[in-house]
């Protein structure tokens, strides 16, 4: 298994960090695993960019220091504030139509541990009108963390985020936000480790949710960082 670490140093060349493990991993048939923290950005979703005033709401995110781009895994927009972590593990298919529940499942469980590890005992639930609401999303005293997935011929990408501190600010910039592009949305669903009091040390969460997501494998390191 690849274990990717490190951040790109723009945030164009940080996202095709991730894009190009789904690709490897559909030419290799090896499992890659990625965790770490963002450039700061508002990262929308497909459906946010076709809001009847998305442009406002970029305008929103900018005004707030938050560059505005648009991914293909995932929901609804998404705040990286610098200390956010991302996690993304990418996993050999013969099938993409089976599989995908299980995928989600395995990877909810892991960060659950991972969680558990840092003193949040999360459980899997959504809040009422949380920022960008799915099926697999934990909770603890608010939301702490979401999982999406993207699946092509020969490999799948499980990904998501994860609040560690910061809940006030990603709150209050996804509130108008949110707005804008008429989501229902409650600032007070978003949690983060540090609000109970876990263990909030972006470091430490990266370690954790890492070990949890290799599971033991055989890796190889790679730096993004130093180029790979």
């Amino acid at each position: 298994m690849r274990v990717l670490r490190g951040q790109a140093e723009t945030r164009d060349e940080d996202r095709q960090v991730t894009a190009a493990m789904l690709t490897d991993t559909a030419d290799t048939e090896e499992s890659a695993v990625r965790v770490w923290t963002p450039h700061r950005q508002i990262a929308f979703g497909r459906r946010d960019t076709r809001a009847e005033k998305y442009d406002v709401a970029k305008s929103v995110a900018r005004a707030c220091g938050f560059e505005p781009l648009e991914r293909s895994v995932g929901g609804r927009a998404v705040a990286y504030t610098g200390t956010t972590v991302a996690f993304a593990k990418t996993v050999p298919l013969a099938d993409m139509r089976t599989g995908m529940e299980k995928r989600y499942a395995e990877i909810t469980e892991d960060l659950q541990r991972a969680f558990w590890r840092l003193g949040v005992p999360a459980q899997r639930g959504e809040p009422e009108r949380s920022f960008c609401p799915g099926d697999y999303s934990l909770q603890w005293k608010g939301k702490v963390a979401g999982v999406a997935q993207r699946v092509r011929t020969g490999a799948a990408l499980v990904s998501g985020v994860v609040i560690v501190d910061d809940h006030g600010e990603i709150a209050g910039v996804l509130d108008p936000i949110y707005s804008a592009l008429d989501v229902p949305f409650n600032p007070d669903s978003v949690g983060s480790i540090a609000k109970v009091d876990g263990d909030s040390d972006p470091e430490r969460v990266i370690e954790i949710i890492e070990e949890m997501l290799v599971g033991g494998a055989d890796v190889t390191v790679e730096h993004v960082d130093r180029g790979i």
